[in-house]
């Protein structure tokens, strides 16, 4: 007799191997040690996930997802203070795990384009639509709006880059802030 189907086991399995990658990284990332870890076995792991590609752009996935909806819940007045408030949520030291392990997945990824060609487009387009549509509510057009969009995406990577390795909250939150300051929106017609 087999055992009845848990619906609930691939999101239990999301969030413990989240968890686990958020503890561990990807370096030396091997199915076996993760399975046992997460309470289950390499081959239930590929059963539910295709691949370790796969689990790992699916779970990069869903922290873009989350990531989205608490930025979505930020209501500012403007776009400078919408974006100061990100800043503060995205350096946060619950935030800075997640963006270490986004990271070192981005490493991989770039030398590894092939195996990893749908988190590297996802990775840059999924933000550069929600970046955008905030713009566009701010009154640029969709090719000011993506253009603008691309800058505050590399901005804020930069500088998250940058607390991850130093952090130096005051010189980073101060260089965010005149750098937001700076940005030369257009005016609305």
């Amino acid at each position: 007799m087999s055992r009845p189907i848990n619906k609930q086991r691939p999101d239990e399995l999301r969030r413990a191997i989240l968890q686990y990658l958020t503890m561990h990284g990807l370096a030396d990332l091997s199915l076996r040690p993760l399975a046992k870890a997460v309470g289950s076995s390499p081959r239930v792991l590929l059963y539910y996930f295709g691949s370790k590609e796969n689990m790992l752009a699916t779970l990069l996935a869903e922290i873009r997802h989350r990531q989205r909806a608490a930025f979505g819940r930020i209501e500012a007045p403007t776009f400078v203070q919408a974006y100061r408030a990100v800043w503060k949520q995205m350096s946060s030291p619950a935030s800075e795990r997640l963006f270490r392990l986004f990271f070192e997945a981005c490493g991989l990824a770039l030398r590894h384009p092939r195996q990893y060609k749908q988190f590297l487009q996802a990775t840059v387009q999924d933000w550069l639509e929600v970046i955008a549509a905030d713009l566009r509510a701010e009154g640029l057009n969709r090719t000011q709006a993506t253009i603008f969009a691309t800058a505050v995406l590399a901005g804020f990577r930069g500088f998250m880059l940058d607390y991850c390795a130093t952090h130096d909250r005051k010189r980073i939150d101060r260089a965010v802030d005149l750098w937001l300051r700076s940005i030369p929106l257009p005016r609305r017609p």
